[in-house]
C-alpha cells in the first residue's frame, strides 16, 4: 500500500517508519527544513513544503496513495491536508489534540475517516488508523508491551468518568473503549465509562495488574482477551 504523511515530527515520522518497515510505501509532507532532511536521511521521498497546500500535496502524488495521515501539531493544516486526500479518494486519518472540547472536535471529525489522539495511542494507532484496522486487534505493540481487552464492572470507580480524565500511571493508556456488543474504536474526548463497556488497555507488562485494579476496582474479576 502507499501512504501520504503530512507531518515529520515525532508522531508523523515514526509512524511512516513502522509503514515502510511493514513494506509499504511512504511519502512525507514537511514545512520544516531541518524535519524534512531528517526524514530523507531514513530513504523517505519528501515534499518539503505545506501540506494544507494544493500544490504541496498533489506533488506527493496522492493519486496513488491508498491512505493520508495528516499528523502535524495544527489542526487546522490536518483538516486541510485531509480534505484534499478525500478529493483524491484517499482514506483520511487526522492528528486531534485530546484537550478540544466535544464541539470542536465533531466540526472537523465528521468529516475524516478516523481521528488519533497521539498522546494517547502514538505512532501504532496512527498506523492502525491508516489500515483501517480494528481497533480491538493490535498485532505489532512491542515484547515489552501488553494489549489487554477488560469489561468494567457496574462498582467500578472509573464508572460514570469521562475516558480521557481517567488518571494511570505513565507507563498505562487507555487505547480503544466500547459499549457491550459493540466495536471498539478511539474514544471520543466527551466519551464516558458506563459499566459493561469494554477498555483496551496497553501497558508495560509488570503494570497490568495495577491497571487492571484501577479500571475494574479492588474486588473484580479480571478479564483478558
Amino acid at each position: 500500500m502507499r501512504f501520504v504523511i503530512v507531518g515529520a515530527g515525532r508522531v508523523g515520522l515514526r509512524t511512516a517508519r513502522i509503514l515502510q518497515e511493514e513494506g509499504h510505501e511512504v511519502t512525507v509532507i514537511e514545512n520544516d527544513a531541518e524535519k524534512a532532511d531528517r526524514a530523507r536521511s531514513e530513504g523517505f521521498f519528501v515534499v518539503e513544503g505545506d501540506g494544507a497546500g494544493e500544490e504541496m500535496f498533489e506533488q506527493a502524488d496522492p493519486e496513488s496513495a491508498d491512505a493520508v495521515g495528516a499528523l502535524t501539531g495544527d489542526l487546522n493544516v490536518n483538516f486541510a491536508a485531509c480534505m484534499l486526500g478525500k478529493h483524491y479518494g484517499c482514506r483520511t486519518v487526522m492528528r486531534i489534540d485530546e484537550d478540544y472540547r466535544g464541539d470542536i472536535y465533531h466540526k472537523f471529525a465528521d468529516d475524516v475517516d478516523e481521528v488519533v489522539y497521539p498522546e494517547r495511542l502514538g505512532a501504532a494507532g496512527a498506523k492502525t488508523a491508516l489500515l483501517g484496522g480494528n481497533f480491538s486487534v493490535i498485532a505489532d505493540l512491542t515484547a515489552a508491551l501488553q494489549l489487554t481487552t477488560l469489561t468494567v464492572p457496574d462498582e467500578s470507580p472509573i464508572v460514570g468518568r469521562r475516558v480521557t480524565s481517567i488518571d494511570l500511571p505513565e507507563d498505562v493508556r487507555i487505547y480503544a473503549h466500547g459499549r457491550a456488543h459493540e466495536r471498539m474504536t478511539i474514544p471520543l474526548p466527551q466519551t464516558t465509562v458506563e459499566g459493561g463497556d469494554k477498555l483496551a488497555v496497553i501497558a508495560e507488562r509488570e503494570a497490568v495488574p495495577e491497571a487492571r485494579r484501577l479500571l475494574q476496582g479492588d474486588g473484580a474479576a479480571a478479564s483478558e482477551s
